[in-house]
């Protein structure tokens, strides 16, 4: 008997939203009129990174985020005092602790969980004491979802920068295999795996049929769809794709 596959979620990151708007400056456009939005479309999550010189969402958007959206809140955050503080505070459904640099445009790599897992435990297990769901963004590296399921942690995202920015065939090819060998290790100790950073229409279906996913964080390229198609079609199609993706199955 054939065996249905699981289904994939996909988390919409709206931080660019944000970016937009504090390039000029007032309220427009607005982040949680874009988490409503993105609902509307299907979503089954929303994402958003207060970074510590708040160059997109700002303490105000997590606050409205939490109160004002039904989905399920993805807060990525540095590990530092100030965004244990304010998480703490705010209680989003979920933590995803990133690594952070000020001087990176985007999040450049994953955290280094089995150099730095003294280091991250104090943030993990408060986080997880409040009710909050942890998970570590990691790169597809077998020795980090080690580390992260030693640390305790449910739930691992891993970074798909490398796959998504590889040119050729043999480095596209390598890439994929990297992410179905992690992923596969993280889901047989017992963590929930996700994937996310630079995907596209054009590379999201070899990562969404790797079975081992349970959820895609999307942002970057669906706000910058939206300027042409609009926020709702964006979405709308990314999931139809990842659906049909998931339910091809992996190229043998």
């Amino acid at each position: 008997m054939n065996r249905q596959p699981s289904p994939l979620r996909l988390g919409v990151n709206i931080d660019h939203v944000a970016t937009i708007r504090n390039a000029r400056g007032g309220l427009h456009p607005s982040p949680l009129r874009a988490a409503h939005a993105a609902a509307a479309a299907g979503a089954d999550g929303i994402t958003a990174h207060l970074r510590e010189d708040r160059r997109h969402m700002t303490d105000g958007d997590i606050a409205e985020l939490i109160d004002g959206v039904a989905l399920p809140l993805n807060l990525e955050m540095a590990a530092t005092d100030e965004m244990l503080a304010i998480a703490l505070a705010r209680r989003p459904h979920a933590a995803c602790i990133v690594p952070e640099r000020r001087a990176e445009r985007t999040t450049e790599g994953g955290l280094d969980v089995a150099g730095g897992s003294e280091q991250l435990r104090p943030f993990t297990t408060r986080l997880a004491a409040a009710g909050i769901r942890v998970s570590l963004f990691i790169a597809p590296d077998l020795h980090q979802v080690e580390a992260a399921a030693a640390l305790g942690v449910p739930v691992v995202e891993l970074h798909t920068g490398p796959y998504a920015h590889a040119v050729s065939e043999k480095d596209v090819s390598e890439q994929i295999a990297r992410l179905r060998t992690a992923a596969a290790r993280a889901s047989a100790l017992g963590l929930e795996v996700h994937a996310g950073h630079g995907l596209t229409y054009a590379n999201v279906a070899p990562v969404a049929a790797i079975t081992d996913f349970r959820e895609l964080n999307i942002g970057h390229f669906l706000i910058g769809e939206a300027v042409f198609i609009g926020l709702d079609a964006a979405i709308r199609d990314m999931r139809r794709r990842m659906t049909a993706a998931r339910a091809q199955g992996p190229a043998l």
